[in-house]
């Protein structure tokens, strides 16, 4: 690694709990449950979304690549604002993303958004806290590993 860079790794377990008797032996007979296992934090749920015979009621890939981009943003922008002495006192995103499939089985995102909503301690200063939202951007990891466009139209208000 060149420059000082620090190698951070990251392990995890994902077990497919969907086997109904049968496997795959068809694609409407399996189930898309599965479960993410890390070491020492809470088991995550999931499914396929109900577009492809999933789990309406459980996490799915999909929702878990939007929350994971608007989540990274968010920690990025919170350490931006405390690092500058700038108070936040509130913090919501209602992220969104539009995903494409095609006649082939194939898909992707062409678009996520952000729309993070800032409550600002009084007399803090807004221009300069709407201004780190784009420096965020820039520094977030997860945005940094992605291929899709991510659009930020962030709301700050004091």
């Amino acid at each position: 690694m060149q420059g000082g860079a620090h190698a951070h790794r990251f392990h995890m377990r994902l077990v497919w709990d969907g086997n109904r008797g049968n496997g795959t032996a068809t694609y409407a007979e399996y189930g898309r449950q599965y479960r993410v296992l890390v070491d020492g934090k809470p088991e995550l749920a999931g499914s396929a979304d109900v577009a492809f015979r999933g789990d309406a009621d459980l996490l799915n890939p999909e929702d878990l690549f939007v929350a994971s981009i608007s989540a990274c943003h968010m920690l990025t922008y919170l350490a931006l604002c405390a690092r500058q002495g700038i108070a936040v006192v509130s913090y919501e995103d209602a992220a969104t993303g539009t995903m494409t499939t095609d006649a082939g089985g194939g898909g992707k995102f062409e678009e996520v958004v952000l729309h993070p909503r800032v409550v600002l301690a009084k007399g803090a200063d807004v221009e300069r806290a709407t201004a780190l939202h784009e420096r965020a951007h820039q520094l977030c990891f997860i945005a940094n590993s992605c291929s899709v466009p991510i659009r930020n139209e962030p709301e700050v208000r004091a």
